[in-house]
């Protein structure tokens, strides 16, 4: 199983696409390692730099529609090749958030009002999330010393894929 815990960035917009997860021209490459310089580097977000700000981390908090666009395994990639295993926004598009279950990794729904708490504790501060798959809570805490607890919901296949490692794993047990 990954792990899904660590230091937590904020992105705040909705809609942001495969293509700003990982854009097109680098579809060619063939090792997910040759992505992990590319993760976000076309994402314009007022504030954001690619080059800095995904140092540590390990959690994308956003707003909803996450993974919107083109469908394509390489988003997730790109994300797991740099550490971060697990994405919080209120919707994903549903081929994103199956692939991300598929590499064993968690695509966490939650409404908005709990994602903007996230982003709350989140502002101007170091924030981050421990997530327990087992019994579906998350706890986010931050540098003052703010704790935020809440629960998720996963279904029961879902989280069997994350404990697994992935669908190629869940099948090699099963199949």
């Amino acid at each position: 199983m990954k792990d899904f815990q660590g230091n937590m960035l904020c992105l705040d917009r909705a809609d942001i696409n495969t293509d700003e997860i990982i854009p097109a021209r680098y579809l060619t490459e063939i090792s997910k390692s040759a992505l992990k310089p590319h993760l976000l580097e076309d994402l314009v977000l007022d504030g954001f730099n690619p080059d800095t700000d995904l140092k540590d981390v390990r959690v994308i908090v956003s707003r909803g529609n996450f993974g919107c666009g083109s469908s394509r395994e390489h988003a997730p990639w790109a994300l797991e090749v740099n550490g971060i295993n697990v994405v919080i926004a209120p919707s994903f598009a549903r081929i994103f958030r199956q692939n991300m279950f598929n590499c064993g990794m968690m695509a966490i729904e939650l409404p908005d009002d709990q994602v903007q708490s996230l982003f709350e504790l989140g502002a101007g501060k170091k924030a981050r999330l421990c997530i327990d798959v087992e019994n579906k809570t998350l706890l986010a805490t931050n540098d003052s010393g703010k704790e935020l607890k809440i629960e998720f919901p996963i279904s029961e296949f879902d989280k069997t894929l994350v404990k697994t490692g992935g669908w190629v794993e869940f099948a090699d047990k099963n199949y």
